[in-house]
């Protein structure tokens, strides 16, 4: 990536993170620290972890790249870089990228152009732009399932009243459409498709059509990467939805981290409760940069849910806010380390 663009994002991003973080009140978050003491350090940690299976779901992708079969004319130089692309320059990316889509508006507006730029010097426009739809893909297709697995662990182990019945048949509804969406994108491609629905949108159509019209033979050949890694590579795809649904599951350790300086015992089932009625409500709020309000409004109504206090959950959310602006800065600055070979 040129040093113009790798700048244009980092400044970009500095500038929402700078945003974000003039709404804090300090006082308050001196005295969460303070009372979190060496939980907050591990909650920080623990996401070093994490990103490893991000990561790793990326990888897989990539490698699998060069065992499908499709019509797209592939050079041998573009096949041997894909085999090299190091683990630990996507590592790098994944944080970044992370960072992005957390500060901007939109989510996805900002992590995935510029994974795609990063990785398009190694292994060609093509391969990396299918790479990155895969991969932003089976990070949303993990949370459908991990949503629908916890409406089981909610029935099996909570009380459930009339109103929490009516939340979870419609959650179950929303997370069956979700899983049957994804489902078709992986089996007929979802580029073209994607952006054939942005040109019908009102002003983005102007921009839509004629990228249309100069892309099509592209993004035909994406899509067709993309069906063929599921319909060939059924293996690769099998790991990189469990590597994201064993992250899910993982991340709510944070949630665990955080309630035991309240509590002496945590239930881990309460803490993976707790992240999916959460992270259900923030993805709903997509629109706002790390989803400001909505993963707050989210903690608070699961903590109440599980017979906690407003409290806990405001002190629950500040914290982990302080974690994602943490991990956001570090994605931004990592955006600088220039390792754009990316070889092992």
């Amino acid at each position: 990536m040129s040093k113009k663009y790798q700048n244009g994002f980092f400044l970009f991003g500095a500038v929402l993170l700078a945003i974000m973080l003039s709404q804090l009140n300090y006082n308050e978050v001196k005295e969460g620290i303070s009372r979190a003491g060496y939980w907050f350090v591990a909650v920080v940690v623990l996401w070093a972890g994490l990103y490893l299976f991000n990561t790793f779901t990326w990888h897989i992708i990539i490698k699998s790249q060069t065992k499908t079969t499709d019509n797209t004319p592939t050079t041998d130089g573009q096949k041997k870089a894909t085999n090299k692309v190091g683990f630990w320059h996507l590592y790098k990316l994944t944080i970044s990228g992370f960072a992005l889509n957390y500060a901007t508006p939109g989510g996805l507006m900002g992590g995935e152009p510029y994974r795609i730029m990063a990785l398009k010097p190694i292994i060609g426009g093509e391969k990396a732009s299918a790479s990155v739809i895969l991969f932003a893909m089976t990070h949303i297709f993990s949370h459908f399932w991990f949503w629908l697995i916890s409406v089981v662990l909610y029935i099996t182990t909570q009380k459930v009243d009339v109103i929490m019945a009516i939340i979870l048949t419609s959650t179950t509804v929303f997370c069956l459409l979700g899983i049957w969406f994804f489902a078709v994108g992986y089996r007929k491609g979802l580029a073209a498709r994607a952006v054939r629905l942005l040109s019908k949108i009102p002003y983005v159509r102007r921009w839509a059509i004629p990228f249309i019209k100069r892309h099509q033979e592209e993004l035909d050949n994406i899509d067709r990467q993309i069906a063929s890694l599921h319909k060939q590579n059924n293996r690769t795809f099998v790991a990189a939805l469990a590597s994201e649904l064993i992250c899910r599951i993982c991340s709510a350790a944070e949630i665990m981290f955080i309630l035991l300086v309240l509590y002496p015992s945590v239930n881990y089932i309460d803490c993976i409760l707790i992240l999916a009625f959460t992270s259900l409500i923030a993805n709903l709020l997509f629109f706002m940069p790390l989803q400001i309000g909505g993963r707050e409004g989210g903690f608070l109504m699961s903590v109440k849910g599980m017979a906690m206090t407003a409290s806990d959950g405001i002190f629950v959310a500040l914290i982990v806010r302080l974690r994602e602006l943490i991990w956001t800065a570090i994605g931004l600055l990592m955006i600088k380390i220039d390792h754009q070979q990316g070889k092992k």
